[in-house]
């Protein structure tokens, strides 16, 4: 029986076929990583968004559900992440003030809110 290939042309191969799955396996590595920290990034932003829903819940008795749509509304109006119109409004909390363009969007916002709640 011939043989196919040689004892070294075997062990090239076999590096070759280690290095594959390495390379395969940092590549997993690196976007595990990546996930991870863009999943930290959403908690961290999950819970300043919760707590302004909680706000805009206590200016005007509403859902959660409503609320979420009241600053998805602000941030699309004044083309702001989420996340950052609600840090600006948390940070009013501690005497931090409403940027001119956020607290005109949320008036106008909460206007339409209770206009809707009146029909």
């Amino acid at each position: 029986m011939h043989r196919l290939t040689t004892p070294r042309e075997e062990q090239r191969l076999s590096t070759a076929v280690a290095s594959a799955e390495d390379t395969a396996l940092l590549a997993e590595v690196v976007e595990l990583r990546a996930t991870n920290e863009q999943l930290g990034r959403a908690l961290a932003s999950r819970a300043v968004i919760d707590q302004a829903c909680g706000m805009v819940m206590a200016l005007a008795p509403c859902s959660s559900e409503r609320a979420w749509d009241l600053l998805v509304d602000v941030s699309q109006h004044c083309n702001i992440k989420l996340r950052d119109v609600a840090a600006a409004l948390v940070a009013t909390t501690t005497d931090e003030t409403l940027p001119e363009p956020m607290q005109r969007e949320l008036r106008r916002a909460l206007r339409r809110l209770r206009l809707e709640d009146r029909r």
